[in-house]
């Protein structure tokens, strides 16, 4: 890890303080490129101009058809429409994940239609920052492993693991080093 540390400073895992809105995020972000994904972004929350990011009432209130004129999918409308529901409900309690371990937080989220372990592995790494999270769903590590460990191929789950071992507990942030091996777009000493 020294080797990349030098390579690209320290981690940039900053703390989201609005757990809607990293969720909401993770739902747009699911199977797009990051340059789909934020033009999509963009455009939902351009339908609010009057916040920096809707709230859940806000979006329970936007007719179906608006969301999708924002280039979300109907599936993904449906997702964020039933994120917004289990929080005007009192399903998702977010003020509560400071006191939950990382599981009870995952078992509350997947509760949402469209959030899976990816989505929950995103809002944990991103929103209160825990350090110790491997997404063993996400391409990205999956390649910045391949990269960085020179493997003939993407490493599955269980190798992910046992090569991420020696980071515990800190795995979140040697997923954030795999995504900037990557980016860099060359093999890895």
């Amino acid at each position: 890890m020294a080797t990349l540390i030098a390579q690209y400073g320290p981690p940039r895992l900053r703390r989201t303080r609005n757990a809607f809105q990293s969720l909401a995020q993770a739902i747009i972000y699911q199977q797009l490129s990051g340059k789909a994904a934020g033009t999509i972004l963009g455009r939902f929350v351009s339908l609010y101009p009057e916040r920096r990011f809707p709230r859940p009432a806000d979006v329970l209130a936007t007719p179906f058809v608006q969301l999708r004129s924002a280039g979300l999918s109907g599936q993904k409308a449906s997702y964020l429409q039933d994120l917004a529901a289990k929080y005007a409900d009192g399903t998702l309690q977010p003020r509560r994940f400071a006191r939950m371990s990382d599981e009870e937080i995952g078992q509350a989220l997947i509760l949402v239609k469209g959030i899976g372990q990816w989505s929950v592995d995103m809002f944990l790494i991103f929103a209160p920052n825990r350090p110790d999270v491997l997404p063993v769903g996400d391409l990205g590590v999956r390649k910045g492993l391949q990269r960085f460990f020179h493997l003939p191929a993407l490493p599955l789950p269980d190798e992910m693991r046992r090569l991420a071992e020696p980071w515990q507990p800190y795995r979140s942030v040697g997923t954030w080093y795999m995504w900037r091996v990557v980016e860099a777009g060359t093999p890895q000493v």
